[in-house]
């Protein structure tokens, strides 16, 4: 589904890259989580693959067709398969979760459209739909300003869901929830990655849940790849490397 050659980012000013020579098969029915130190470039790899980062080498596929290279109007087309879940979330503090939502209808519709906020009853209908998968029906009306962390998350959700991606892409998005919250919002998401049949790439900080949720993991360091495989299969060994720790007891001191 998605096929990354060589992929590689030096930004201006650097001499060292953000990404190097990353190779990779994304599959349909993959539930990624990409670990790996603040700085080991897992931002960078989410924005190259929605197209919001152009490498600097290697390019990126989706069907066979170049990300990568598209022009305007064709990286357009292909972000609208491509729902995106921010660490921040956002979100336009004091429009309603329902308005919030509809803006991911946008890459859809015209421009003179999404200007005037003009909506068909089927968008509306639509929205109100992943609204309500999500949890939050009886908020659809209240301002994001007035919402918990969760519930913020939620609304972000509804909104990447309203595209009716094939691919669902997340950059940290539990790095500000606490820890049952996070774990709320990764059933969340895993239970719409099965029931949709998405591709989804999530950067995690948390090793527990990329343990729990992931049916892949993906370890960067310096911008290379150091693990891809099962969870099962990294251990404390992956961890401190990953990492450059000497200790992983805290997540692997059951195992070993």
């Amino acid at each position: 589904m998605i096929e990354i050659r060589n992929l590689s980012v030096l930004y201006a000013g650097n001499t060292e890259e953000s990404l190097s020579d990353v190779n990779l098969s994304l599959q349909k029915g993959d539930f990624i989580c990409v670990l790996g130190k603040s700085g080991a470039g897992k931002s960078t790899f989410i924005r190259c693959i929605n197209g919001l980062q152009k490498p600097t080498g290697g390019e990126i596929l989706l069907d066979g067709k170049t990300i990568t290279h598209a022009k305007e109007e064709e990286l357009r087309k292909i972000r609208r398969e491509m729902g995106m879940i921010f660490q921040h979330f956002n979100l336009i503090p004091r429009l309603s979760v329902l308005q919030n939502v509809m803006t991911g209808t946008f890459g859809y519709r015209n421009s003179f459209k999404n200007l005037f906020g003009m909506f068909t009853a089927e968008e509306l209908k639509q929205a109100n739909s992943v609204i309500a998968e999500v949890g939050l029906a009886e908020m659809a009306n209240r301002r994001i300003e007035n919402l918990s962390g969760g519930q913020k998350q939620r609304v972000g959700i509804a909104r990447a869901l309203v595209q009716q991606p094939r691919v669902l892409l997340g950059d940290e998005p539990v790095a500000s929830l606490d820890p049952g919250t996070s774990d709320r919002i990764f059933t969340l998401l895993k239970e719409m990655h099965e029931r949709l049949g998405l591709l989804t790439i999530i950067n995690v900080h948390d090793i527990e849940l990329a343990k729990r949720y992931a049916t892949r993991i993906v370890a960067l360091k310096d911008g290379k790849v150091i693990f891809d495989g099962l969870p099962k299969d990294f251990k404390e060994s992956e961890y401190q490397e990953t990492y450059e720790s000497q200790s992983a007891d805290a997540y692997f001191g059951a195992e070993i």
